[in-house]
């Protein structure tokens, strides 16, 4: 029976269950979020219905099988809001990396003791490849503060905020040393958009680009500063062919620098 409250399904494909994680990792707000919603499908939390009608969709993970592209269909047309969470289903994530391998490879035969029950398609594919997406929630993972605002925002009637600037910008916000810097160290973090809370850098690591490009990135400068500075070609291809491998322009940037190491 309808209560008329809005109704919320959590839907998971081709990923690790880090960014539905966010949900769960949100604790007692999620606790909060029950009342003013139904959760109609989240399996990893124990609804299971995932043919449910839904006023939000969320969706983790890439499109890897012919069944999750039938999936992914129904689960549009169930949906009023389609929302993708993290790497994998805005940018293909790490399964994206086999891309123009192609499935006859021989390292399918290396990995699995019975190859020809591998039924996949050639490559992996963001959700907006196959059907429209109303909003992407980039990371790897997402946060629980990203997914319950945007929720909070859809129910509300009102836009999401989605920041794209640069990862730089909440690096100055607090107040960390600059790892390109000062330990020349090979950060993404010029172009690559901000939502993480400048984790990386913060412990005094480089960034590695999880959360996709940031609004304009300059992104040809950026590998041309990585090997001006020493780093190998394949090397620089490997920071922007990562985590959000189809995402531009790291996916051309990255392909261009990996076509010249061959």
């Amino acid at each position: 029976m309808s209560t008329g409250r809005p109704r919320i399904a959590v839907h998971k494909f081709a990923s690790c269950d880090g960014c539905q994680l966010a949900f769960l990792n949100a604790g007692e707000a999620l606790l909060t979020l029950a009342q003013r919603a139904d959760i109609v499908h989240f399996a990893e939390a124990g609804w299971n219905d995932p043919l449910a009608q839904a006023d939000i969709a969320f969706v983790e993970g890439s499109i890897s099988t012919a069944h999750d592209v039938e999936r992914i269909r129904a689960v549009r047309e169930s949906a009023k809001y389609l929302v993708t969470i993290g790497a994998c289903a805005t940018a293909g994530g790490l399964q994206a990396l086999r891309n123009g391998i192609g499935e006859s490879a021989s390292w399918v035969a290396d990995l699995y003791a019975s190859p020809q029950y591998i039924d996949s398609l050639p490559e992996s594919r963001p959700i907006s490849a196959h059907v429209k997406v109303d909003l992407e929630l980039w990371g790897c993972p997402v946060t629980s503060e990203q997914v319950l605002a945007a929720t909070a925002s859809l129910l509300n009637g009102t836009a999401p905020a989605n920041p794209d600037e640069p990862v730089c910008v909440e690096c100055k916000r607090r107040g960390h040393a600059c790892v390109l810097v000062t330990q020349n160290a090979p950060c993404m973090g010029p172009v690559t958009r901000t939502g993480c809370g400048a984790l990386c850098p913060g412990t005094g690591r480089a960034c590695y680009g999880c959360f996709g490009p940031a609004e304009l990135p300059n992104a040809a400068s950026m590998a041309k500063h990585f090997e001006q500075a020493g780093l190998a070609k394949r090397d620089i291809a490997r920071r922007f062919l990562f985590t959000t491998s189809t995402a531009q322009p790291f996916a051309d940037i990255g392909r261009r620098y990996e076509e010249q190491n061959d």
